[in-house]
């Protein structure tokens, strides 16, 4: 089966109706500013089409991770500014989400005006694992729809998640695939069918263990595998190194010395860093060295280094492995990019993503941060994801509930 999309809905009519919109506004904050507004950039357009189409538009939107009761530092106040400075029309934010202040707002709605709930995980029912429990939530939400509602999910960075405002919502009403959730899945899926090749993944990140499952369903898929982040020093020991002080999954080597061997087995090779970058610290002016992979203690700081970031030679290498490709994923920087010695690495791999031919996928989370930190834009490469997690559960082949149940 496939999704119905906005389009679809658009052309049935929404003038005078109330739509469920739910949107990814989890953007990060400093205080009360928006640091990163690339979410709210792009949940910007469906909810300009439907307030054009004269819908009354309810917006629903999660920030941060509260313990199901409002809390003022995930209130979507700073989300909802930035989206007001943004849009050409008029966006208010309800002070609850299901109470009061919710249902006289949403009561109160003209065509084409737009109405955001205040973060549905101040509400412990959103997340339950209760299904009844959600499902009580979910109909709190339906019912300020009235009886000619339909819900848009166009929270791709949330599809991964069996939530009321996500999934529980989608079993209510007539639901549809926003712009962003399809764009999203039409991207990731040139990833998994009909690649173009050569195909080069690059994963880094802090975790090994984070990226176990979508390395294993991209062995025999992916040509190439460059590995950088903190996840590189566990397979630097699992190929025998000392890795001095650096992060160290040592439970997961034999995981990685597994992988690499069914990854030869498979046809995919994997590219671990053959220089880093040694620190005497975790701190932004920490003495630092470039010394080979396979030699990090014998640095100035011994035992003590700690490896921050791929070192120049490696950057080298793996841009070059980049621009020979004809497909790119990205995911997870090289090194530390807050701090500028360290950030490097990450800016060499977001440099060749803007100069090859292939097609580029930067896959959200830490990698989406990185490249606007850095300075670059969105522009510049084929995709950005706003779906980390996201992003790599549907490359691990997981069932994504947001996704399924649009599927009815």
């Amino acid at each position: 089966m496939t999704s119905h999309t906005l389009n679809e809905l658009i052309a049935e009519g929404v003038r005078g109706r109330y739509i469920l919109v739910r949107s990814d506004l989890n953007v990060p904050l400093d205080g009360s500013t928006v640091t990163d507004d690339g979410r709210i950039k792009a949940s910007l357009p469906v909810i300009e089409k439907l307030s054009d189409a004269g819908a009354r538009v309810l917006v629903t939107a999660h920030l941060g991770r509260p313990k199901g009761a409002p809390e003022a530092k995930y209130s979507l106040k700073p989300a909802v500014a930035r989206l007001a400075e943004l849009a050409p029309f008029k966006v208010r934010l309800a002070e609850d989400t299901v109470g009061d202040s919710a249902k006289e707002l949403a009561g109160s709605l003209d065509d084409g005006d737009v109405l955001v709930l205040e973060n549905v995980r101040f509400d412990a029912r959103e997340t339950s694992k209760d299904d009844a429990e959600r499902g009580a939530f979910a109909d709190e939400l339906v019912a300020l729809t009235g009886d000619n509602g339909a819900f848009v999910d166009d929270a791709f960075g949330a599809v991964h998640r069996k939530h009321a405002s996500v999934y529980d919502v989608a079993t209510r009403l007539p639901s549809y695939q926003g712009d962003l959730v399809h764009t999203e899945v039409e991207v990731l899926r040139k990833l998994t069918t009909d690649t173009q090749r050569p195909y080069v993944v690059v994963l880094g990140g802090s975790k090994v263990s984070d990226k176990l499952a979508v390395i294993d369903n991209l062995l025999g898929k992916a040509d190439t595998i460059l590995v950088g982040g903190g996840m590189l020093f566990t397979f630097l020991a699992a190929s025998g190194y000392k890795v001095a002080g650096s992060l160290l999954e040592a439970d997961q080597i034999p995981v990685v010395q597994d992988y690499l061997k069914r990854a030869s087995d498979a046809g995919t090779a994997f590219v671990v860093p053959t220089d880093v970058v040694v620190a005497s610290r975790f701190a932004a002016d920490a003495e630092h060295e470039v010394v080979a992979a396979d030699a990090i203690e014998d640095s100035s700081f011994g035992a003590a280094g700690i490896g921050l970031d791929i070192g120049p030679v490696s950057a080298a290498a793996f841009a070059e492995q980049i621009k020979a490709a004809k497909t790119v994923f990205w995911n997870g920087p090289m090194g530390v990019f807050e701090f500028e010695a360290f950030s490097a690495g990450t800016r060499a791999i977001a440099q060749a993503l803007t100069e090859t031919p292939a097609f580029t996928v930067v896959g959200g989370g830490d990698s989406a941060a990185a490249v606007r930190t850095l300075g670059f834009e969105d522009s510049q490469f084929g995709h950005i994801s706003t779906g980390g997690g996201a992003s790599l559960e549907y490359l691990e082949g997981k069932d994504l509930p947001g996704l399924s149940v649009l599927d009815r």
